[in-house]
């Protein structure tokens, strides 16, 4: 039986920076590190051989968020569009969209353009953290569509 998507894992060529940025940005907060070298239950839990990683994972409200610096293999710079095959983006629920775009300007990502207000319900715009993976701002103040409950 699934439970519930626990974590999103993503890349970063700095670990410090990218916690640091997720800290501070989205108040998420490191609950667990780890690093390996060349580990061979990890090597065939990740299909990699020699693998070389730090790790930091982060709580975010309703699941966490999975930081990765691999040093071996060398990571390819394969970052996506929202059009490409894979994971393009991950979606952040916000309770306005206006300020927390406006805020995380600040912070450091960079956007499509505007805030797209589809509705007067709901709103979406996507951007770039410091590290160029995408992240999707989305407001929903209806019923009618799936959301996370507010509290």
């Amino acid at each position: 039986m699934i439970i519930g998507i626990h974590h999103v894992a993503i890349s970063v060529e700095n670990l410090d920076a990218a916690v640091s940025f997720y800290q501070n940005a989205f108040g998420f907060e490191v609950v667990q590190t780890s690093d390996f070298n060349k580990n061979k239950l990890v090597d065939a839990a990740i299909g990699l051989t020699d693998a070389e990683a730090r790790m930091a994972m982060l709580k975010a409200p309703n699941a966490f968020v999975e930081l990765w610096e691999y040093t071996h293999p060398q990571p390819k710079d394969l970052r996506s569009r929202p059009c490409d095959y894979g994971y393009p983006h991950f979606a952040l629920q916000v309770s306005n969209i206006d300020d927390e775009y406006d805020r995380l300007l600040k912070a450091g990502m960079t956007f499509a353009g505007e805030v797209v207000h589809f509705t007067k319900e709901t709103a979406a715009i996507y951007g770039k953290d410091p590290f160029g993976n995408i992240i999707e701002l989305y407001e929903i103040n209806t019923p009618d569509l799936p959301g996370l409950a507010k509290e």
